[in-house]
């Protein structure tokens, strides 16, 4: 019988507003007008897999902003002596370093045929290139002040990276809060020169030895030892993705930015952030 009534459908409550003419909406408060049209393929006739291509770093963007943002919280709290809610925002980028480690799983149903045929359209744009992944390498330590020149060119993404450059990484912060709180942090590695890449300072073992040694009396430095071990871990998993990734797709062929592609990637995977929080687990229970 006809009713009039939908059967299948959700009644639409009362209370939910319709009228928008002089309201916040959805789309005005993300403004997604923009970031959901800004996917522009160049390839002509348009390739299907091309859209696939640009989200997948598009998305990928938009959560190293995230990245950025949380991590630095977390230096400038740990700065203030607020250690728990600085484990807060390095808790949510472990979440966020687990979604964009999954979703190269996505790009990689890109076969090596389909990337070849709209390759040519990215000239010698390159992920080597993003201004937001270099400033994450380096809020961690591993700071190269030879990528400025990359950024020489875009004004905006220079000031990011070389503001990331010049800040005390997430481990100096820590290593500074542990001196405060009266461990034996030698005075080279709290006066050294921030705009270098981290090296490996063995006078530190010592210092997480004894962290470890009694992690009751130590709690939030033990924990904070275990959450940068789970930072690095990650990270390393998503190079190792990117690296699997490209091979699955491209082989060894030379990267579209000029580096040697696979090669470049997997010496990547020797870059270490914290070396001593590693090298300590050798002396635990020797």
């Amino acid at each position: 019988m006809d009713d009039g009534v939908e059967r299948n459908t959700r009644t639409i409550e009362e209370s939910v507003i319709t009228d928008f003419e002089d309201r916040m909406t959805y789309s005005g408060y993300l403004q997604a007008g923009h970031p959901a049209q800004a996917q522009h393929p160049l390839s002509s006739p348009e390739h299907h897999d091309e859209l696939l291509f640009i989200i997948q770093h598009q998305t990928t963007e938009l959560w190293l902003r995230l990245i950025l943002h949380e991590l630095g919280a977390a230096c400038r709290l740990l700065r203030e002596d607020e250690l728990a809610p600085a484990l807060k925002c390095i808790a949510r980028v472990k979440h966020i370093q687990k979604t964009i480690t999954d979703q190269w799983s996505v790009l990689a149903t890109l076969t090596p045929s389909e990337y070849a045929q709209f390759r040519g359209v990215l000239g010698n744009a390159s992920g080597f290139q993003s201004a937001q992944y270099r400033a994450v390498e380096f809020t961690l330590g591993n700071k190269h002040a030879g990528m400025l020149k990359v950024f020489a060119a875009d004004p905006e993404n220079l000031a990011l990276v070389e503001a990331a450059l010049r800040a005390p990484s997430l481990y100096d912060e820590f290593l500074r809060l542990l001196a405060r709180a009266g461990h034996a942090v030698p005075a080279a590695v709290l006066e050294r020169d921030v705009t270098k890449a981290w090296e490996y300072t063995p006078e530190l073992v010592p210092v997480f030895a004894e962290i470890y040694a009694d992690p009751a009396a130590h709690w939030g430095a033990y924990e904070t030892c275990e959450e940068l071990v789970d930072l690095e871990d990650n990270f390393q998993l998503w190079r190792f993705r990117h690296l699997k990734t490209v091979e699955r797709i491209i082989g060894h062929k030379r990267g579209t930015g000029g580096s040697s592609g696979v090669g470049f990637l997997k010496r990547a995977l020797d870059l270490t952030f914290f070396p001593e929080l590693y090298a300590v687990r050798t002396e635990i229970g020797a």
